[in-house]
């Protein structure tokens, strides 16, 4: 009888040893709400000094810089191949900017001249800099 004992203390022991391992041995996988986001490009940390010209825009702002690469790095956004224009008329073989007729009148400037435009839009396409909203 004291052998009947022994093997089903054993037993018991065996089985309950087992379940903890088993236990201790599942995994949850959890694959999360979506696809995982991209890590981030990592920023050049030079740029050549190749001269292909780009006009660029940051906010109400335009700019000409002498590659795309010096454009990015100064957090400005590509407009278009080549310089940006100079002057309000159309010419360089630039596309036409298209402005709504919204009358909401600001104040920009270039070359430290000051001038009213009747939105935003509009003064942009002229190559003048927004600096308030409002007339001069």
């Amino acid at each position: 009888m004291r052998f009947l004992a022994t093997i089903f203390s054993r037993q018991g022991l065996t089985i309950l040893f087992l379940s903890g391992l088993l236990a201790a041995c599942t995994v949850v996988v959890d694959d999360g709400p979506g696809p995982r986001p991209r890590p981030p490009r990592p920023e050049p940390e030079f740029c050549t000094r190749e001269y292909e010209p780009v006009c660029a825009r940051r906010g109400g702002d335009r700019q000409t810089f002498a590659n795309a690469c010096l454009a990015e790095r100064s957090g400005y956004r590509i407009v278009r191949d080549g310089p940006c224009r100079e002057g309000g008329g159309g010419g360089g073989g630039e596309e036409p900017t298209f402005c709504t007729r919204e009358y909401a009148p600001v104040c920009a400037r270039r070359h430290g001249e000051l001038r009213t435009f009747p939105n935003a839009c509009e003064a942009r396409a002229a190559d003048y800099r927004v600096v308030d909203n409002g007339p001069c």
